[in-house]
């Protein structure tokens, strides 16, 4: 027959028929289109209860096929040619992963010879329909997998030539400037300019010609600078700044518009050893397990669009063939370019929730041998004794390599039970943000176990776009997260050392600069490694940073931020592990106006399927809105909608993380708020509502929504804090912050642990 795909059943995908697409080519991302695929029944044509799939990734986000109401958005009509009876219908695990998303369609009546087709027209727009809205994320080849089940066994061949289209970005909704965090005056730099979709893609429709200008005195930029069409980025080289201080860059208009401000850098004369900043998304999946585009395009648009400093690749290890393992490690060789682009090998280890959940997987180099949870997609591997199932037994698989390879705790589909299985010393931080949500949860269970370990967050992104991991409309309700790693030179061995000691932040995607240090008033000893699971030589020091663990027999401790935004800081809640000890906010009650600030967040329980729908109503009584501001709605589709002077409605999901809504009033005491979603209602006196949070607490995991007032004009992006810090005598201290931005970004220090006892 040639070409047995199936040679259980002995028929080849030649035999099993043809698929064509129309219209054919490039297509806008998040654009509503409409397609026509005919399949051609081969030798075999489809016998009677026979059926045929048309299954997509996972990873896509187009809208859910509908097959009932043709004058609705997604309408698909299904014919075959010759009357045969089709039934017709949408599950979205209809298929073995990653081609998880399936139409499926079943010959319920007659039969198909050789020569009949199928005709399945998505978006059908002949009865009023819109079409269909396709995939918000670009895609070099995104498939209309077709698979035919000839001859009625349930057994399904692909046909030889997969049909698909290209999907690419869309005009520039808005730019982005991104340059370091922390450089010396004088130190060349690179200040890197994007513009995105509304979606969130790199463009390469940019054409414009902007200004960049610094508040700090600088040397190096153009006067003017001109977007080209087809370039997806601009760098200017060579930029340097003249002064100390903290420093921000701005993009004009040729009209003087401010069209983007980059993250704050903080330039100083001399950097403290070890303490330079650099940001990382080690956490992502390409085409080959169940993310999209090739993992070559991943560590591309890491460095080249997102322009990290630091990537890690994580494919579910029981998808990784022993030849994609081998092709990963090459990768990660071949993009490591010391002082440039760091990259860190590794896998996801994608044990079941009841055996430990999911852990991330870093190598300190290449070659090493995968360990795996389980074989469900690789049932030929060369690797046989090495199958994990559960958490202890990777630990004990990878302890011969303490040293050489490092892992996280983190929480994707599944999630990691370090209740059940933790080693502090192969496992010294968890990751509390990704595309998946926000799981401070995680952060809780450790300091219940008594564990010491550091904060990351990451994207664990499926679309292609490490560093700038947009969620579109569908599973993932985040941005991806970025980790900030504290050390001295951009290379392997300084991020794997970085590591180990726990010296990182981590934030919601946002490149806010945190760093947090403790001054002791008596000499302690600093501990890099937890000295109650490893017998580790200590340091002699009165000043420890983020990650650091310190035996202070006696004394008192000063707790010292720095912290700068992107956007105003609303709010830093300093903790003591479970403890949260009190909210610092930068402004005073005497600057808060008119302005009302509504937050929700929170998550329904620790699995996959833990968004919270707070879809509601905003309504003032006896009082006006007169202007208002989404915070965190990071679906286009869904955004706040303003009903009248009184009234705003909005669609919202929560994954752990925080979402809302600013209103600025007419009056800023007169009146009544009115607040209604399926978690929560609030009826409160607007004269009520100031300077702390008013908590309605709604069960679930986190799920609780607040109220406070904030000034007209916040204009706090920098804050420098100071405060003296109980120790508690027994047992551990663990000292962070998070901070939260008006945008509703957040950002966490890793814990500080000081601890009397030995």
């Amino acid at each position: 027959m040639g070409n047995n795909i199936l040679t259980q059943s002995g028929i080849g995908s030649e035999t099993v028929g043809s698929a064509t697409l129309s219209p054919s080519g490039s297509f806008v991302a998040g654009s509503y289109e409409t397609f026509t695929l005919t399949y051609t029944a081969g030798f075999y044509g489809i016998d009677d209860s026979g059926s045929l799939k048309i299954v997509f990734r996972y990873a896509s986000d187009q809208s859910t096929p509908q097959f009932n109401n043709p004058e609705a958005p997604n309408y698909v009509s299904v014919a075959a040619s010759n009357d045969a009876v089709l039934e017709a219908r949408f599950d979205p695990k209809g298929n073995v992963r990653p081609w998880d998303k399936c139409i499926y369609i079943k010959v319920v009546r007659g039969f198909l010879k050789e020569g009949d087709t199928i005709r399945v027209i998505f978006g059908d727009t002949s009865m009023g329909s819109p079409g269909m809205r396709i995939q918000t994320f670009c895609e070099d080849t995104f498939e209309f997998r077709v698979l035919v089940d000839a001859i009625a066994t349930y057994t399904y061949v692909p046909v030889k030539k997969q049909p698909f289209i290209a999907i690419v970005p869309g005009p520039v909704d808005r730019y982005r400037i991104v340059v370091p965090s922390l450089i010396t005056t004088g130190e060349p730099i690179r200040v890197n300019i994007k513009g995105e979709d509304r979606w969130g893609n790199p463009t390469n429709q940019m054409s414009d010609v902007v200004r960049v200008v610094a508040d700090l005195q600088t040397e190096g930029l153009p006067e003017k600078t001109e977007l080209i069409p087809g370039e997806f980025a601009k760098s200017i080289d060579g930029v340097v700044i003249s002064n100390s201080g903290i420093c921000r860059f701005q993009i004009l208009s040729e009209a003087g518009n401010c069209l983007a401000i980059s993250n704050p850098i903080r330039v100083v004369d001399e950097i403290e050893t070890g303490k330079r900043a650099f940001w990382g998304d080690l956490h992502g999946q390409s085409e080959e397990t169940i993310g999209s585009n090739s993992a070559r395009s991943y560590f591309e648009f890491g460095r080249d669009r997102a322009f990290l400093d630091v990537i890690g690749h994580q494919g579910n290890d029981f998808q990784i063939s022993d030849n994609f393992w081998a092709d990963l490690n090459s990768l990660t060789a071949e993009f490591n370019e010391p002082g440039r682009f760091v990259t860190v090998p590794g896998y996801e280890w994608s044990g079941n929730t009841s055996l430990g959940g999911d852990r991330n997987v870093f190598f300190a180099d290449e070659g090493h041998q995968i360990c795996r949870s389980s074989k469900a997609l690789v049932p030929t591997t060369k690797f046989e004794g090495q199958i994990c199932p559960t958490a202890t037994d990777l630990f004990s698989a990878l302890k011969p390599k303490t040293g050489e390879v490092l892992l996280f705790a983190h929480c994707g589909g599944r999630y990691a039970d370090i209740k059940l299985a933790h080693d502090g010393l192969l496992e010294p931080s968890i990751e509390i943000h990704s595309s998946w949500g926000t799981f401070e949860w995680l952060l809780r269970d450790a300091f219940e176990m008594g564990y010491r370990v550091g904060i990351v967050a990451n994207s664990d992104g499926h679309k292609g776009r490490p560093g700038a991991s947009y969620p579109g409309p569908a599973t993932f309700g985040a941005v991806g997260g970025l980790t900030c790693f504290r050390t001295h030179e951009l290379s392997r061995d300084a991020i794997f050392e970085c590591l180990k000691k726990r010296h990182h932040a981590a934030t919601t995607g946002s490149r806010t600069w945190l760093d947090v240090t403790i001054t002791t008033e008596s000499p302690g000893t600093v501990f890099h490694q937890d000295p109650a699971i490893v017998k580790a030589e200590g340091i002699g020091t009165s000043q420890v940073m983020m990650g650091d663990i310190m035996h202070l027999p006696e004394g008192n401790a000063v707790l010292r931020a720095s912290i700068s935004g992107n956007t105003p800081i609303v709010k830093v809640d300093l903790f003591n592990g479970l403890e949260h000890l009190h909210t610092i906010r930068p402004y005073t009650k005497e600057e808060l106006g008119s302005t009302i600030r509504v937050i929700w967040q929170g998550a329904e329980y620790r699995g996959r399927f833990r968004a919270v729908n707070w879809d509601g109503t905003l309504r003032v009584v006896d009082n006006r809105i007169v202007a208002f501001q989404p915070v965190n709605f990071l679906n286009p589709d869904r955004m706040v909608q303003f009903h009248n002077e009184q009234q705003v409605e909005w669609q919202s999901i929560t994954t752990g993380n925080i979402s809302g809504i600013e209103l600025k009033l007419a009056d800023s005491s007169m009146g009544r708020i009115l607040i209604e979603t399926p978690i929560v209602s609030v009826n409160i006196d607007i004269a009520d509502v100031g300077y702390g949070e008013i908590l309605y607490e709604a069960g679930g995991l986190d799920r609780q929504l607040s109220i406070c007032r904030l000034p007209d004009m916040n204009s706090h992006l920098d804050l420098e804090m100071e405060e003296t810090v109980d120790i508690k005598e027994d047992g551990d201290n663990a000292f962070y912050l998070r901070v939260t931005e008006q945008d509703g970004n957040q950002a966490w220090s890793s814990p500080i642990y000081l601890f009397r006892d030995l």
